[in-house]
């Protein structure tokens, strides 16, 4: 008892005044970006369907692009991988970097660009002519792969990473449209994996889809963002809520609000995204 020391508020007080100072937290560092994109307009033809939109998507995250029917939300994530050029009379303005390089610079390929950005599209589409197995490997196989142990191996990892391995394992001979519109949708998601792209897009790729293969695919959103950055449009306001870090909303081709997804559907800054988000329109 001799040892201790009689607690006083005097003492009390000057232990805190003594005490050195608690560094204030620093913020939190940025996130590493995939894609930096800036003023980017986008015409086909003598339409403009994107007006100078400028943001960054993080990489190994989810951002979800949400908007009214026509308000460009297709045109803008096909611009991430060069599918939109695909329409005739086309013309674009302003950058698109990905990890830092231009993808539009005259020194990059198209094919090259959709090898590292997947896309998976609203309406499921297996090769009606195709086995399961021949479906997920086709995209390797069109690269010159022709080592079938390295095939059987990429096979199994994409259904596996496209939670489908175990539910077509034994039928991997049977035609890719002999399943369920919810495994054909995995299914594409799997023959997007198999390639190993970077990005992995999605356009709104639960729509057709009822509300158990819906869930599935969102829990597959959410686990396959650990490997991949992921841009997906929705129409479903609850599912990009459910899904995404980030929002983007986009309105006659312009980019109203990005940021956090969290905020945006709590705290919009633009009373346009709150009037989009509580179903005032759209």
């Amino acid at each position: 008892m001799d040892n201790l020391v009689m607690e006083t508020p005097e003492r009390s007080v000057m232990e805190r005044v003594e005490r050195p100072a608690q560094s204030a937290p620093s913020a939190e560092p940025a996130p590493p970006l995939t894609f930096q994109v800036k003023n980017l307009s986008i015409w086909y033809g003598e339409k403009r369907a994107i007006d100078n939109a400028t943001l960054n998507i993080a990489s190994n995250a989810v951002t979800a692009i949400i908007g009214p029917s026509g308000c460009g939300k297709s045109t803008f994530i096909r611009s991430l991988n060069r599918m939109h050029e695909l329409v005739p009379k086309t013309r674009i303005e302003g950058t698109v970097l990905l990890q830092g390089q231009d993808l539009y610079s005259s020194t990059i390929d198209p094919a090259i660009v959709r090898r590292r950005v997947g896309m998976v599209f609203q309406k499921s589409n297996p090769f009606p002519t195709m086995s399961i197995g021949e479906n997920v490997v086709v995209g390797l196989r069109l690269n010159g792969v022709r080592n079938q142990k390295f095939l059987n191996e990429r096979l199994e990892k994409s259904l596996r990473m496209a939670a489908l391995w175990d539910e077509v394992k034994d039928d991997l001979g049977k035609s890719g449209t002999s399943l369920s519109g919810g495994q054909q949708q995995r299914l594409c998601i799997a023959r997007a994996l198999a390639v190993e792209p970077e990005v992995l897009l999605m356009d709104e790729p639960c729509s057709a889809l009822d509300p158990i293969a819906t869930a599935k695919i969102e829990e597959l959103i959410y686990e396959l963002k650990t490997h991949y950055t992921i841009v997906t449009v929705t129409h479903n306001m609850q599912q990009a809520g459910r899904i995404s870090d980030y929002t983007a909303f986009f309105y006659l081709g312009r980019l109203i609000e990005f940021g956090p997804t969290a905020k945006i559907f709590s705290n919009p800054s633009e009373r346009q995204t709150e009037d989009y988000i509580t179903g005032r329109f759209g």
